[in-house]
């Protein structure tokens, strides 16, 4: 019981709203696919940003500990090569103070020699009555330079 008039007209009237209805949900639709491609477009140009950073970070931090590596490499050497040079100036400096002391002690034979050949003459060259008035020090030399001999002898450097 319906009044096919009005039923008419209703569908006439659907039959032109329903197309600009489906229009319209055509149009969001095609405006939803547009706006989930551009995110999708978005989110692989992100992603790659973030790889590319990643890969840099990588890099950095690779190229980071090889430089802590070298580093660490050029230290050791210096000290391998500061405690060389300690050691090859050691020898050196201990070369040299045998080299001195040998001279020290040649020096002082020769030193030595020369009181001795002098105190020779002194004794050869002094009136015979002279000698005894020294009080018992040896002939030819007077007590300070006895002193003396025994300091020579005291300092003396010990014998390797």
């Amino acid at each position: 019981m319906v009044d096919q008039n009005a039923a008419l007209g209703l569908i006439d009237e659907l039959r032109v709203a329903v197309p600009e209805e489906v229009r319209a949900a055509k149009r969001i639709n095609s405006e939803g696919e547009r706006i989930i491609e551009k995110a999708q477009e978005e989110a692989e140009r992100i992603v790659a940003r973030a790889q590319e950073q990643a890969a840099f970070l990588i890099d950095e931090r690779g190229l980071t500990k090889a430089a802590d590596d070298e580093s660490r490499r050029m230290l050791a050497r210096a000290d391998s090569d500061a405690h060389e040079i300690r050691r090859g100036a050691d020898e050196y400096a201990v070369s040299v103070l045998v080299g001195l002391e040998g001279d020290v002690v040649r020096t002082l034979q020769s030193i030595k020699k020369g009181i001795e050949l002098l105190d020779e003459r002194r004794a050869e060259l002094r009136p015979e009555g002279v000698e005894e008035e020294l009080d018992g020090a040896e002939p030819g030399r007077d007590q300070a330079e006895g002193d003396e001999d025994e300091v020579g002898r005291a300092s003396e450097p010990a014998r390797r």
